[in-house]
């Protein structure tokens, strides 16, 4: 355990020295697995057990809490599923490996995932408090940079490669996660497939599904993402902990291609109506708040009468909105049904929709995310589904989309 603690010590703190070290050291993937991954892999998954079925998430006066039983199966799919997408993830790293330059090597390439993704695993236990949760996933983000330190050293990729290597593999390893977690969601398991390479950068690359990316877009990026990284260099090397901070946000904000700060929790909070589906508003807040140097901002209402409710957020995740928007590009849809409810996930233009109700209308849910990467939630007891949808079409999702967030 002592030797796995001071593993995870050095690849966050010192990934420059780990990274060579790791590299030279022997095993296989079994052995990462057993020794090093099923522990912090359940880091995320009993924290969000904890936090999302013991403590619960509180607001607005009430509290709520996942049942025990799916609570207790969700840990389980989360933790199985969180050590599969290693897996997957290297995978698209071996297979890219030529297009960069680099060396095709599997274990490898399992090396390199499976220790970028420490940040990830080890911020997960901000799930223990549903509120922080966000800033677990802010954490593994900073994974981006311990991927593109381990990319020249693992996989042999030029340094002048490794940031698009990086981006790439990012975007991938997103649209993998958006993929298996709806395939996770229906049950069902489909292996990764018709991944290939080619000894010089291709002008599209396409994914399982028939999501492609245009590596030609990925000029801006890269330049960004090699100007954030050798200030990160230097801000390491200084031990100015601020400079560290900052340099970790440029790194961010350049992988997820939005570089603007949030936009203000007072505009955001403006655009909720005093009144939703006939229902008056009873109560409403507003926030921001940040981590990583990266901010986010929300905003929420409360309308009740009669023993209706319904609750309406608006949420702005700054220079993460790139990665919220990136939800689009997997062009992921779901249609489920049971005796009880109704799930589904479709696009609406460039918009994905996210809808989940009871057919007896006592619960309903419906989440837009915009083009701009902006979240637009409604939850409603006691409202059918259309007329929470209609109570979600009262915020002005045209304005909020075309919004301009402020310069940093």
């Amino acid at each position: 355990m002592q030797q796995l603690l001071q593993r995870v010590q050095d690849i966050l703190l010192k990934p420059k020295d780990t990274w060579p070290v790791i590299e030279a050291e022997g095993g296989d993937v079994a052995s990462i697995y057993k020794d090093y991954l099923v522990y912090l892999a359940a880091i995320p998954a009993v924290a969000t057990f904890i936090g999302f079925s013991l403590i619960g998430v509180g607001g607005f006066g009430f509290n709520f809490r996942v049942p025990l039983l799916a609570g207790l199966g969700n840990m389980v799919v989360g933790f199985v599923l969180s050590l599969g997408i290693v897996y997957v993830i290297s995978l698209i790293v071996n297979a890219l490996a030529p297009t960069f330059g680099g060396t095709p090597d599997p274990l490898k390439a399992f090396k390199v995932v499976a220790y970028s993704m420490t940040a990830g695993f080890v911020g997960g236990i901000f799930s223990l408090l549903p509120s922080l949760a966000m800033l677990g996933f802010l954490a593994a983000l900073y994974g981006i940079h311990l991927l593109y330190l381990g990319l020249p050293a693992l996989m042999k990729c030029p340094p002048d490669k490794a940031v698009g290597y990086t981006a790439v593999t990012a975007v991938c390893g997103i649209v993998a996660g958006i993929v298996l977690g709806a395939l996770s969601a229906l049950v069902t398991a489909s292996p990764l497939s018709g991944l290939g390479a080619s000894s010089s950068a291709p002008a599209e690359i396409t994914l399982p599904g028939g999501t492609t990316i245009n590596t030609a877009k990925l000029d801006e990026m890269s330049k960004k993402m090699e100007e954030a990284s050798a200030r990160m260099d230097k801000a390491e090397k200084s031990g100015d902990a601020n400079a560290v901070a900052k340099a970790s946000a440029d790194i961010l904000a350049a992988a997820t291609g939005v570089t603007g700060a949030p936009l203000p929790a007072a505009d955001l909070q403006a655009l909720l109506p005093a009144t939703a589906s006939g229902l008056p508003r009873t109560s409403f807040e507003s926030q921001s708040g940040g981590a990583m140097g990266i901010a986010g901002s929300t905003a929420k209402a409360v309308y009740g009468a009669d023993g209706k409710q319904v609750e309406l957020s608006v949420l702005d995740a700054g220079g993460l909105g790139g990665l919220m928007s990136m939800a689009t590009w997997a062009g992921v849809t779901m249609n489920r049904e049971t005796d009880q409810g109704v799930e589904k996930v479709y696009k609406q233009g460039k918009r994905t929709v996210r809808e989940e109700y009871t057919k007896d209308g006592s619960r309903s849910e419906v989440s837009v995310v915009l083009e701009n990467g902006v979240m637009v939630n409604a939850n409603g007891q006691g409202i059918d589904i259309g007329s929470l949808k209609t109570a979600l079409n009262t915020v002005d999702l045209g304005k909020l989309e075309t919004m301009k967030r402020p310069a940093k």
